[in-house]
């Protein structure tokens, strides 16, 4: 725009940006002095002069970017400044493109790393970039008289940042719940949680891993039902009674569950969380199974004689084995098992029933003997 041979500046709106300078009340001259006479013609003669009202009252106080109140006659005085002193703020196209290549640069940034880092490390990275983008704006406005706003910028990125912080807490939970409705029945609460808190340790889908396998059947248990032609429900309640301690004492040992078969309980060592140890605990866990099945049979004597039936105690066999097996989830898509299969499950199906053959109550293999170190153990047989 030029105005009586003046050129102004202007963006495609017809606006200019006025340079503010601080509000300076020697700048003012009082109405009332001037028509006093008071004021020295030489104050005036030869200035541009503006006449405006300072008064609150009158409704015409603005603000400013540097300044709260301000009167509106100054808005004009300070833009007569600039034309004057041709110091003029200035914005080009350019400036807002680069605000949008910045934006996109910043948001498609905080779409990839946010995920990955966290909230903690995105939010310091975040704030450190935000103090880059300001630093820059404020040299340019200083240095370069050029305006690049980085306000809306540093929102929109804030936004983003909550909105993919939480998501990923969303993500997160959604992932924890999936892991203890997964494994709630199969492993230890402690376990658990551990997999919750970190389930990048949990590998579904099928792995290799070296595992100790246990299976658990009850001796004559076609005796012990026969107890119970006319109470299924109570044969129901003894094999509660049974299976609920067994579990106790192969999770208490870092065992996980595979399944139960009628009164025969399949568990695993070393997975879903690495257990160095597996196959001693599982031998541990064996051990203490036998002193569990005594401490029952002591409690089922004393009911059957307080109800003067007759009473068949509980035994059982178990079979140890160890050996690398593959491990995760069996089944469909409509429906799965975390499960484990191989040659060393069968084997320690096997040797579990050889515990009837030989008339003992637990019954390991070579290699799980050389795994777990500290046992006593006495050579049966070659099979």
């Amino acid at each position: 725009v030029i105005v009586a041979g003046v050129k102004i500046p202007t963006d495609q709106f017809g606006r200019t940006w006025i340079n503010y300078t601080p509000h300076n009340k020697s700048r003012y001259v009082s109405a009332k002095d001037v028509l006093d006479g008071t004021i020295p013609t030489e104050r005036i003669r030869g200035h541009l002069v503006l006449v405006g009202a300072s008064a609150v009252g009158l409704s015409d106080i603005k603000p400013s970017p540097i300044d709260d109140a301000l009167p509106g006659v100054e808005i004009n005085a300070q833009l007569l400044e600039s034309i004057l002193s041709n110091d003029y703020l200035r914005r080009p196209n350019y400036i807002i493109t680069s605000e949008l290549v910045v934006l996109l640069f910043l948001c498609s940034m905080m779409v990839v790393i946010v995920p990955r880092a966290g909230a903690a490390w995105s939010l310091f990275g975040g704030a450190l970039l935000t103090a880059m983008l300001f630093g820059t704006s404020w040299y340019y406005y200083i240095e370069l008289g050029v305006l690049v706003e980085f306000t809306y910028i540093a929102i929109a990125g804030f936004v983003l940042y909550s909105v993919l912080t939480y998501l990923n807490y969303v993500r997160e939970g959604a992932v924890r719940r999936q892991v203890r409705d997964q494994f709630e029945h199969y492993i230890s609460p402690a376990f658990i949680e551990q997999l919750a808190q970190h389930p990048e340790d949990l590998h579904l889908g099928g792995e290799m891993k070296d595992m100790t396998l246990l299976f658990c059947d009850i001796r004559g248990f076609t005796r012990i039902s026969e107890l119970y032609k006319s109470d299924p429900q109570g044969l129901t309640t003894l094999i509660n009674r049974f299976l609920t301690p067994m579990t106790d004492l192969i999770l208490a040992h870092r065992g996980t569950i595979d399944k139960y078969m009628g009164d025969c309980i399949m568990a695993f060592w070393n997975a879903p969380l690495p257990d160095k140890d597996h196959a001693r605990n599982a031998c541990d866990s064996a051990l203490a199974m036998m002193i569990g099945v005594e401490e029952l049979n002591v409690a089922l004597r004393a009911e059957a004689e307080a109800e003067s039936r007759r009473y068949i105690p509980i035994k059982i066999g178990i079979g140890l084995n160890s050996g690398v097996c593959c491990v995760g989830n069996m089944g469909s898509d409509q429906r799965f098992d975390y499960s484990v299969l191989g040659d060393d499950v069968n084997l320690a199906s096997r040797l579990e029933g050889q515990s009837k053959t030989y008339g003992v109550n637990i019954v390991i293999s070579e290699k799980t003997y050389k795994r777990a170190s500290g046992l006593a153990v006495l050579e049966r047989d070659l099979i």
